[in-house]
């Protein structure tokens, strides 16, 4: 009987207290649930209101760059000269806006095709997004000013204010004496005009956005006297934007400085094979810093036009994309200030396996 009773006893008060849970907490539980939601539900609502916001703003606010100059330049044959100089062997715009015939060793442009642009950079060789070269002879380029040109090769912003993806080093232009660039626009013009039509370039989200932050005003700087050979040489060096190829850089496509001219960004060709930048730092095991003036010298001159025939190259074959030919064009100058800079920056120490080929 005391069993029961107990058994009893415990029912009612299992009732009683389901009861209460019924009338008072689970309506407290479901309304504070309801408020909990509901301010989740704003919280959710602000942040995709800054985002639209943001992202309008971006949009209409950027690229941040001055309106193009008012430019006219002289087309006189000094200038033509000293821009088909930089533009085939220090700058090497050529390097990109021609067709490249990677079937010979470091991919000499395919005659004919100069500033036609078409080369593709995409996501097989790190790129966030697919990118292409333009063509830049008076085909490509008809509609532009030179002071629209001028903007566009020193901001990377087009005349219809879109902001390019910095795989043309404007970065780098931006930092060169207007005269150089105006040089170059000289010899763009007086090129033979190609019809080629080149698909839009299109980066990947969040890049996409990214990329219009990126353009600034340009930060021109007058090119030094050769005779103060480091600070020309480091000129040199930034109108021929070393730093980009020799650099590793991150998942954006941007490179990271602590790690400049260390050379070990990899570069893919379309059969698998792996070519890596090499180490241009002063560090004596892993770069340049027991390579005399001459020996730096040489290994550009050895490709020289006079001296040497690109070597046709098999796929799976050693190969490489620096544009060997066209830089051997250099001055030797040029180069010995280029060898005197380097030498005064930072060494790094990184062993970089050169090639590997797709067929291992």
């Amino acid at each position: 009987m005391l069993f029961i009773k107990s058994e009893q006893i415990f029912n009612v008060f299992k009732i009683h207290f389901l009861r209460i849970i019924a009338t008072f907490l689970i309506p407290n539980l479901i309304r504070t649930m309801k408020k909990v939601f509901k301010i989740f539900g704003w919280i959710i609502g602000i942040v995709l209101i800054l985002c639209l916001v943001g992202f309008a703003y971006i949009n209409m606010a950027f690229p941040n760059v001055s309106p193009a100059p008012e430019v006219s330049i002289d087309y006189s044959s000094e200038r033509i000269e000293r821009g088909d100089y930089l533009a085939n062997h220090v700058t090497a715009c050529m390097d990109c806006h021609s067709v490249r015939d990677f079937s010979k060793f470091s991919g000499p442009p395919t005659p004919g095709t100069i500033g036609q642009g078409g080369d593709r950079f995409d996501q097989t060789m790190g790129f966030p997004g697919v990118f292409y070269a333009k063509n830049i002879t008076p085909h490509g380029i008809s509609d532009y000013t030179d002071g629209e040109l001028y903007r566009l090769i020193t901001t990377g912003v087009t005349n219809d204010d879109r902001a390019m993806f910095p795989v043309m080093p404007y970065l780098y232009y931006g930092k060169m004496d207007p005269e150089d660039i105006y040089d170059i626009i000289a010899y763009l013009r007086s090129l033979p005009a190609i019809e080629s039509e080149i698909p839009e370039s299109k980066a990947d989200f969040p890049v996409s956005l990214i990329l219009k932050t990126i353009p600034n005003d340009p930060e021109p700087t007058k090119k030094p006297d050769p005779s103060d050979q480091v600070a020309y040489g480091k000129y040199l060096t930034n109108s021929s934007g070393c730093i980009e190829c020799h650099t590793q850089a991150d998942p954006q496509g941007m490179i990271m400085e602590d790690l400049s001219f260390g050379g070990g960004r990899n570069f893919p060709f379309p059969d698998g094979s792996i070519v890596t930048s090499s180490n241009i730092t002063p560090d004596a095991e892993t770069g340049i810093g027991n390579w005399n003036e001459q020996a730096f010298v040489e290994r550009f001159k050895q490709y020289a036009e006079d001296r040497y025939i690109p070597a046709s190259v098999n796929p799976g074959e050693f190969n490489s994309i620096m544009p060997w030919t066209m830089y051997a064009g250099m001055k030797e100058e040029d180069l010995k200030a280029i060898y005197a800079y380097l030498k005064t920056v930072k060494p790094i120490t990184n062993p970089v396996t050169k090639f590997t080929s797709g067929s291992e």
